[in-house]
């Protein structure tokens, strides 16, 4: 799975919430570890992991889950 900077994010509903903002990686293996979601606004940025992923492609991320606004 690819979690891309950049990528526009959406919840298990199809809401976009946010772009990826930051992907930190295992130094080790290069695999991605945890991604930042920037909201637009005064609204907190996201932390997510790839578990919390369904779905994955150069520009979107599908996350399992829903999020409130």
């Amino acid at each position: 799975m690819e979690i891309n900077y950049g990528a526009e994010v959406k919840d298990k509903n199809g809401k976009v919430i946010g772009t990826v903002n930051y992907v930190t990686r295992n130094t080790i293996t290069g695999t991605v570890s945890k991604f930042i979601v920037y909201q637009k606004g005064n609204a907190p940025d996201l932390y997510y992991t790839p578990a919390d992923v369904e779905e994955a492609t150069e520009t979107t991320v599908t996350l399992k889950v829903a999020v409130d606004s």
